[in-house]
């Protein structure tokens, strides 16, 4: 059986398809976050299997309406577990999304239409239902590490059926 051809990528001319993870400016790295903040969501690793499971929790330095870190540059000094993305760590991380940026260049896939690259527009991950806003029950500030498995969830793991369209839902 041989592998299907990967289908031709419609975003061929944009420097995420054009240039290496390695290859990227600053500016061009940190424009991959698509400001989903899936990542600052705790996780919980299953110890036996591997398997991975996101809480409704979040990071206690995440502003949940904006979804962005309320202290950014000094974020990995004021939380002990934040961990910075870098080219090499993005392909061996398995909590990041299914949708996150940074995983879709590092496979070679294209980003999403919702994507802010790709739509200009920093609205369009949250009206296609991919970020976290309005789905953060607390901080891991205000919960027990203990009780963090009473808050598993599974929606940060999958990709909204909207956000899985080739283009933007037309408008209601």
């Amino acid at each position: 059986m041989t592998a299907r051809p990967p289908r031709p990528s419609t975003q061929s001319e944009f420097f995420w398809k054009t240039k290496t993870l390695e290859e990227m400016s600053d500016s061009e790295w940190e424009s991959l976050c698509d400001g989903c903040a899936r990542c600052c969501l705790e996780k919980l690793e299953d110890e036996d299997t591997g398997k991975i499971y996101f809480t409704h929790i979040s990071c206690t330095l995440l502003d949940a309406g904006l979804c962005a870190c309320k202290d950014y540059p000094n974020r990995s000094a004021k939380v002990a577990d934040c961990v910075r993305l870098t080219p090499e760590n993005v392909r061996t991380l398995n909590w990041l999304p299914p949708s996150c940026g940074y995983k879709l260049v590092a496979e070679g896939r294209d980003l999403y239409w919702w994507h802010p690259l790709v739509s200009g527009d920093p609205n369009t991950v949250h009206d296609a239902g991919v970020s976290v806003r309005g789905r953060v029950w607390g901080t891991e500030a205000e919960v027990d590490v203990a009780d963090l498995e009473d808050h598993i969830v599974r929606w940060p793991g999958v990709i909204p059926k909207r956000a899985r369209l080739k283009t933007r839902p037309p408008s209601k």
